[in-house]
């Protein structure tokens, strides 16, 4: 363990906080940006899921992959060089004239992504112990919410009066702010090379194994059904509002922000709650409370701005609270000593049910002669009988931590995520 002062370490966390919020914003800002890049490149919907899939495929396979090498660098050499490649991706993307080179950007994007998140786990695990890593966490998902409540409206904002290209130009500059301030506070950190990484030929049979545990699949089939849900209709929210309400680009941003802001406090709540009431209890009320959201913003009739900013609103909060209990819930799957690299295959399954979803509600898609996308609102029924098809499948999700004297906690205790890992 490294021993770093107080306030170096609070320095650390919040650099790897932005690193992490320019990877998260790399990804949602593309999604309001729809409307522009579909009228751009004269593309469908089924090809902006393509983009938006893309990166998602390449991200979860990389992080995936990552377990392979990770161990064998020092952690600030890998960040540094992956960050700016990450920086170039973002590049490349804003200077894309075609589909074709778009769709490489963004694969680019998502290997380099991918890797990035598993670095930024491996850091706060090597920095900060033990008893102070769930704090350190904390910290690093403010990044979430700095993306939906500020990141994302600014690209938004950028790409109405600037252009689609403008959001990448940003993400490149802070980007390239936060490489140089990671060179300055980021210590080498290669204690885990005198440790001699396993080799190649003992990984990968334990990555087999970790996939071939029966608990284990139970698990990931969760995960990667209730990503799908999600996925199958977010991203086509921005480009139905504009194609087939008239909402212009600018006003998105307004939407992106209500949602976040208010996503920044229900999920503390609902966090709450999943501890007080259970795991599973609240997944399945969020699961029910967001299904008439759901349908709602895949079935809208016309309506008032300010009505869809209260519907949107209403249906961040309540698809976001079904990702906390679940995220609580996957903490508990595995062995203590496993739990690292479950949480992290898990992660991978999250970022290849999200490109899935985003690829497959494209494919449900079509648009009229006149501009309009159709189909959307069986893409909302779908949406539902997958997240209540995970409602039903919650039960197989099983603990591999010691059973508790008490049958009902046997999930759904107080978790101290990646605090153990």
């Amino acid at each position: 363990m490294y021993t770093l002062s107080p306030a170096h370490e609070k320095r650390l966390l919040w650099l790897l906080a932005l690193t992490q919020f320019t990877i998260i914003m790399d990804f949602m800002v593309m999604m309001p940006l729809g409307p522009q890049l579909m009228q751009d490149f004269q593309i469908t919907p089924t090809a902006f899921a393509t983009a938006v899939s893309v990166y998602s495929w390449c991200a979860g396979l990389s992080g995936l992959f990552a377990v392979t090498y990770i161990d064998r660098f020092d952690r600030r050499r890998l960040l540094l060089v992956v960050y700016a490649l990450f920086a170039l991706s973002n590049l490349i993307c804003a200077l894309a004239d075609s589909y074709s080179l778009l769709l490489a950007a963004r694969a680019f994007a998502g290997i380099t992504g991918g890797v990035l998140g598993s670095v930024v786990m491996a850091i706060v695990s090597d920095a900060i112990p033990a008893h102070r890593r769930g704090a350190a966490m904390g910290i690093i998902m403010t990044a979430f919410s700095l993306a939906a409540i500020a990141g994302v409206p600014a690209g938004v904002v950028l790409g109405a009066h600037f252009g689609w290209a403008a959001p990448f130009i940003l993400l490149v500059v802070l980007s390239a702010l936060i490489w140089v301030a990671a060179l300055q506070i980021i210590p080498s950190l290669a204690g885990h090379l005198s440790k001699h990484p396993p080799a190649l030929s003992q990984v990968l049979p334990e990555l087999w194994s970790l996939f071939s545990n029966t608990r284990h699949l139970n698990a990931f089939a969760f995960t990667f059904t209730m990503m799908v849900s999600q996925m199958l209709v977010i991203p086509f929210i921005s480009p139905t509002l504009v194609a087939n309400h008239g909402l212009q680009p600018e006003m998105l941003a307004w939407i992106y922000m209500a949602g976040g802001a208010a996503t920044f406090f229900t999920s503390r709540l609902v966090g709450r709650m999943a501890d007080r009431y259970g795991n599973r209890r609240v997944f399945r009320v969020a699961v029910l409370l967001s299904a008439l959201p759901v349908l709602l913003v895949t079935h809208m009739p016309d309506l008032a701005f300010v009505w869809i900013l209260v519907l949107f609103t209403c249906f961040m909060v309540t698809v976001s609270g079904r990702f906390v209990p679940m995220q609580a819930l996957m903490t508990t799957v595995p062995e203590p000593a496993r739990r690292g690299a479950f949480l992290s295959a898990n992660s991978a399954i999250q970022s290849l049910g999200t490109g899935c979803g985003a690829w497959l509600g494209g494919m449900m898609l079509s648009t009229t002669a006149n501009g309009q996308i159709v189909g959307y609102g069986t893409v909302g029924w779908t949406a539902v009988a997958l997240a209540i098809a995970a409602v039903l499948w919650v039960n197989r999700v099983k603990s591999g931590e010691h059973k508790q004297s008490a049958p009902a906690k046997e999930l759904d205790v107080a978790v101290k995520p990646l605090s153990e890992a």
